[in-house]
């Protein structure tokens, strides 16, 4: 049987992380709340924002290329992160975001 190359990728060694056990439901998931891709149009772009991490208070930071992010709470408003402009996005909840079809839920 012939062997499979895989171009462009590069095995790195592995990390182990020791973390406390416990039990792990649906609802302890935070990014289950959250959509897995938001895109919106900035600066006459198109940028895909992938959900990056969801805080302790909820609050869920999304980043694309070119070093750009924002956030959104499950109840809030999209916000941009550093810069002063905004994109498509930007104010828009994630019920305005979904009947947009701007947001991309990852399900089974």
């Amino acid at each position: 049987m012939p062997k499979r190359v895989l171009a462009g990728l590069v095995a790195a060694p592995t990390l182990v992380a020791v973390f406390p056990l416990h039990a792990v439901h649906a609802e302890d998931d935070p990014f289950s709340q959250f959509p897995l891709v938001i895109h919106c149009k900035y600066n006459e772009t198109y940028h895909a924002f992938y959900i990056s991490r969801v805080s302790q208070d909820g609050v869920a930071t999304y980043v694309a290329s070119d070093r750009i992010a924002g956030t959104i709470t499950l109840d809030g408003k999209a916000k941009a992160i550093g810069g002063a402009g905004g994109g498509s996005c930007v104010g828009k909840t994630l019920v305005e975001l979904r009947a947009s079809q701007q947001a991309y839920d990852l399900k089974p």
